[in-house]
């Protein structure tokens, strides 16, 4: 007989739908009244896993009971096997993981599982099992980070401050990722005794987390406020009004809220053109035919026409 299994309940608050689209997409190959108990439990797991990581490693275990071949399924009881310091099932988890996607997303937490189980030397092979430049920047981080320390359980802390000196350590400039790799390596220049370094690079990386706002933020910002030149200002000015006025309305057909009637304006450029005809002659009368005659023996002015902007 198979062993009984008490499921976690699920709060009715949480949804299958709140499941992410791409991970729902795994669970297609199931039915849909499993897909649907698979994907609360995922969520649960999710929801739970900062506040009682305990919780949210029996909703992943109930998931992996039904659904064992879903990638995301193994992933999630990876993390969540990593969250309660069960490095083994973690490590084996994500190598089921990883032989099911193809992926290698994972490999920091892989690398850090294998230093959970005391060996270092082989989270740098696993480390370096795969070219870091096919990894996304996000990876080729959290790879870095691990990667320190694992030279910093071998004792090695020059080796592990040349593990984060990689180009995403840019002083200037913070992604989601920055906080924790300039906190990493304030702590490596610490343990080098380098400690007036070490809290310049504190300093930035609390920085880098207020400009941020939020961990889940991808995109750039600048850590130091720039002044721009007043030039500067103006054309940055005029390219939002320009952008503004070139705004599409909602029905996508790419007219503007400031311009009600386009016939109007049409007529009011007729209007301008013939007055501005009119004004050209006024002034070709004018002119006196010797002076013209001149200009015209003159021939064209020689370099180019500058253009009108």
């Amino acid at each position: 007989m198979r062993p009984r299994h008490d499921d976690p309940e699920i709060p009715d608050s949480i949804e299958a739908r709140d499941l992410e689209k791409s991970a729902r997409a795994e669970l297609k190959t199931l039915s849909k009244d499993n897909a649907d108990w698979v994907a609360r439990h995922l969520v649960a797991a999710s929801v739970y896993l900062d506040v009682d990581p305990e919780l949210a490693h029996r909703h992943a275990q109930s998931a992996a009971r039904r659904a064992g071949r879903i990638a995301v399924v193994r992933e999630t009881l990876a993390i969540t096997a990593y969250a309660i310091g069960d490095f083994a099932l973690a490590l084996r988890e994500l190598r089921t993981y990883r032989r099911i996607s193809g992926r290698n997303d994972q490999l920091p937490l892989m690398v850090d599982s294998e230093r959970g189980v005391g060996r270092p030397d082989r989270a740098l092979e696993v480390g370096r099992s795969v070219d870091r430049s096919t990894l996304p920047a996000t990876v080729q981080v959290g790879l870095a980070i691990a990667m320190s320390g694992a030279r910093l359980d071998q004792g090695k802390p020059d080796l592990a401050l040349a593990e984060l000196e990689i180009p995403q350590l840019d002083p200037d400039r913070a992604f989601s990722y920055s906080p924790a790799l300039f906190s990493a390596y304030a702590e490596v220049l610490e343990e080098l005794g380098r400690t007036a370094e070490a809290t310049d690079w504190r300093a930035r990386a609390d920085r880098a987390e207020a400009a941020l706002g939020a961990p889940a933020e991808s995109e750039l910002v600048e850590i130091f406020e720039v002044e721009l030149e007043e030039d500067d200002e103006a054309d940055a000015a005029g390219d939002a009004a320009f952008a503004t006025s070139r705004a599409p309305d909602d029905d996508g057909t790419g007219a503007t809220d400031e311009i009600d009637d386009p016939g109007a304006v049409l007529e009011d450029d007729v209007a301008a053109v013939l007055a501005e005809g009119e004004h050209l002659e006024h002034e070709a009368a004018s002119v006196d035919p010797m002076q013209t005659a001149d200009q015209t023996d003159e021939g064209a002015p020689d370099g180019p026409v500058p253009h009108a902007d």
